[in-house]
């Protein structure tokens, strides 16, 4: 069985060439899977844009048509960091139907990634740090109207605390949101998750994994959680143009491989979406996000092989 990878080319918009974030690295991504064959002679699984009616269940609505009509105001796009154009706007919707779309095929394979999503900066009210909608609640919050879902799990490796994700589900029961991240890095202002660990400067491979060790396996056995999305950024790196914490890009590969056989293991469904990473090379940047996609497509491979996929009844939204 091969991974269920969800693309759009619409994830990559256009941007000035001295833009800090890394638009291109969303086609980079793509090309790679290709190229590596993790694809298994399929194709990508293409997402829909998510409609005014899904970005609503988790932001404010005035918001919501601001960005779908092209009204945000200045002082919110200068706070998100993106040029408010059409496209920057479909380019928000595409990734955030991603992410509904990958949480959907994660119920009904037990596992899939997105090329996209993790803009967990984007709170409530509007969006920030280069994140316009926040992909992973609007899906959650879908799969909660919908009844596909009872209590979810948001285990988030950003290397930046996942703030607007912590704002949107405060005093939500059902959903359990965990952040480790670096406690001196963007945003200034935390609010709250249900679990942060907020790690200093130049933290390690050794030191973060044996963190993340004592923390997942707890968190699993807390609650019978019927997905996990997993938030994969790779801007923990030491090299990482933004990341603070040192992790090699084997300690990233065994964090991922960590994740997701620990879930897997727990026979809970994962959604991987692909979070942070930033970096003039794009093509290593691209290499470095890859490491979800090629632990999840390796460890899907050996599970298959045994208990095969994981049924959920509910259809996946077209």
């Amino acid at each position: 069985m091969s991974l269920a990878i969800v693309h759009h080319p619409a994830y990559c918009a256009d941007l000035p060439a001295n833009h800090r974030f890394p638009m291109d690295k969303f086609r980079a991504v793509a090309d790679l899977i290709r190229a590596e064959g993790l694809l298994n002679g399929g194709s990508f699984y293409r997402p829909r844009p998510a409609p005014f009616e899904w970005v609503a269940l988790a932001h404010d609505s005035a918001y919501v048509d601001q960005v779908f009509n092209g009204t945000v105001p200045e002082r919110i796009a200068r706070e998100i960091g993106f040029p408010m154009r059409e496209d920057i706007a479909l380019r928000a919707r595409c990734a955030t139907g991603g992410t509904v779309l990958t949480c959907y095929l994660a119920l009904e394979h037990g596992i899939a990634c997105n090329t996209a999503g993790g803009s967990h900066h984007a709170r409530r009210a509007h969006g920030a740090g280069f994140c316009v909608f926040n992909d992973v609640a609007v899906a959650l919050r879908v799969m909660q109207a919908d009844g596909a879902i009872g209590k979810a799990l948001i285990v988030d490796l950003d290397v930046h605390q996942g703030d607007g994700t912590a704002d949107i589900f405060q005093g939500d029961p059902d959903i359990f949101t965990f952040s480790m991240h670096s406690q001196k890095n963007y945003p200034v202002r935390k609010i709250p998750s249900h679990l942060d660990m907020g790690l200093p400067d130049a933290t390690g491979d050794v030191v973060y994994l044996q963190k993340l060790a004592e923390i997942l396996p707890a968190l699993l056995k807390q609650r019978p959680w019927d997905l996990v999305v997993y938030n994969a950024g790779v801007d923990p790196y030491e090299r990482d143009r933004l990341g603070r914490l040192a992790l090699t890009r084997e300690g990233l590969r065994l964090r991922d491989r960590f994740v997701i056989e620990t879930v897997l293991a727990a026979d809970v469904p994962l959604a991987g979406v692909l979070g942070g990473g930033y970096s003039t090379d794009i093509d290593e940047l691209a290499d470095r996000h890859l490491t979800l996609h090629r632990s999840a497509s390796a460890v899907s491979a050996e599970k298959s092989k045994g208990q095969g996929r994981i049924p959920f009844p509910h259809p996946v939204p077209g």
